[in-house]
Formats: C-alpha cells, structure tokens, sequence
C-alpha cells in the first residue's frame, strides 16, 4: 500500500517534514483532557458560536430596518427576539461559569471574533 505524497502513517517518523512534526511542549501542555476542563470548554465554544449568529442576525436586522424592508411589527419582533437571546446568552455563561467576555476569540492580527458588547459592527455592504 502506498501513500500519496501529502499522506504520512502515524507511526511514520516526522524528522524533516515541518508540517508534521511533533508538537512543541508548550503545545502540549496546553491540552487539558479532564472532565470538568472539557465540559466548559465545549460550552465555550457552544456558546461563542452561538454569539456570532447573534451578532450577525442583530446587523442583518438593523441593515433590513435601514433599508425599510420591515415593517412595524416586524421591527418590534425582531428587536423583542434579539433582546431575549441576548438574555438567555448571559444566562446560559452564567451557568458555565463564563463571561460574554470570554466568548472573544483574539484571532491575532485579525483582531477578535465578535464586536465588542453593545456596539454592532457596520451592516453588511452589498
């Protein structure tokens, strides 16, 4: 059986392949596999994607109101719904021991995965 050129075994040694090469330390250290550790860091990240829906559910709804593309009604339901998702966020952080704050990403020179609390980003351009 071969493998194709970008395939490696995992028992095949890694020495002068850069892509493969066994973690660093430090890397490896950073890995916590108990329960507790686990369970909140799921739910971080649960929660952190959950955020950026809302974040982008909030600037799509303040670019349709904008735009005029809501009506009245609409405009109430839509504000309603986001306000108690913002709600059951904070509740649901508080219950994993987590602040909105710590849902953040620093994706480094990219600056952080969601807009700071209260200010939405600009609405999407077309």
């Amino acid at each position: 059986m071969t493998n194709a050129p970008d395939e490696c075994p995992a028992n095949a040694p890694t020495k002068g392949n850069p892509r493969m090469s066994a973690p660093s330390g430090a890397a490896a250290q950073r890995l916590r596999t108990d329960a507790d550790t686990v369970e909140r860091d799921l739910a971080k990240l649960v929660l952190t994607v959950v955020e950026l829906l809302r974040q982008l559910m909030e600037r799509q709804a303040l670019y349709r109101v904008d735009k005029g593309d809501l009506t009245e009604e609409q405009e109430e339901r839509v504000g309603m719904t986001l306000m108690i998702l913002q709600q059951r966020m904070e509740e649901m952080c508080d219950r994993h021991g987590l602040r909105m704050a710590d849902l953040n990403l620093d994706l480094g020179p990219l600056g952080t995965l969601l807009s700071p609390a209260g200010s939405p980003a600009a609405p999407p351009s077309r």
